[in-house]
């Protein structure tokens, strides 16, 4: 009996040591309500070009705006929204948000950053207890921020982060025939090890590091607004 209830106590050990993780699962699972499904990131318009047209051509738009577009960004941000929140600095969060909404280069940059950030954080604050978020939120900053404060690791939630986000812009080029199911998914298999590299890189950083050298995805980013029939806000 004794041992039994020893192996029961490990076993219920473990499972705590695993609620970090399964909330940063439920908090970036494609069911949390933030509408990322209506966001594109200016790969409608880009395909609408002429730029993106195959599996091809999308791996490597993915690979650059990972690597040194908005993602990289979004990645940077994320990091020191975490270590603000974490450090207890909740009143340097709001100049956290005010550089990644200064850095959307666009309206509907503008738009997809906070109107995901609004909603991450009114879902978020339904179900668990937040620290006090900026007003209009920027989602990578509201990210960090809760993810610091559900004790949720920054060497776990960037992979992750990073993940959900090549992941919703597949679900994009799936929606705009620029791939089908297998072919998002050999590309989100073969990009797994840039998502890792790229976080590696975002956890070590600090707000020195931002910058954006896909220039190519911040002008589509900002044509998109006047493309005539689209499926997705941006």
């Amino acid at each position: 009996m004794i041992m039994f209830r020893g192996m029961l106590t490990d076993t219920q050990m473990a499972m705590c040591d695993s609620a970090p993780l399964v909330r940063l699962m439920t908090m970036l699972s494609p069911a949390f309500p933030v509408g990322a499904f209506s966001f594109s990131s200016g790969l409608e318009q880009a395909a609408a070009a002429g730029l993106v047209r195959d599996e091809t051509s999308l791996r490597e738009w993915l690979h650059d705006v990972l690597h040194a577009g908005t993602l990289w960004n979004d990645a940077v941000l994320l990091a020191e929204g975490w270590r603000q929140a974490g450090a207890g600095e909740i009143n340097e969060l709001p100049q956290v948000n005010e550089l990644a909404l200064a850095l959307a280069g666009s309206a509907g940059r503008f738009t997809e950053t906070t109107a995901q950030g609004a909603a991450f954080a009114d879902a978020a604050c339904e179900i668990w207890s937040l620290p006090q978020m900026p007003d209009e939120p920027a989602y990578c900053v509201a990210v960090g921020a809760v993810a610091a404060s559900a004790g949720i690791a920054l060497g776990d939630v960037l992979p992750v982060f990073l993940n959900a986000a090549v992941s919703n812009l597949l679900q994009a080029a799936i929606r705009l025939s620029l791939t089908g199911q297998q072919g998002a998914l050999r590309l989100l298999a073969a990009l797994e090890p840039q998502i890792l590299a790229v976080a590696g890189r975002a956890g070590a950083s600090s707000p020195d590091d931002l910058g954006s050298a896909a220039l190519m995805a911040e002008i589509v980013a900002m044509n998109h607004e006047t493309l005539g029939s689209r499926i997705f806000r941006t």
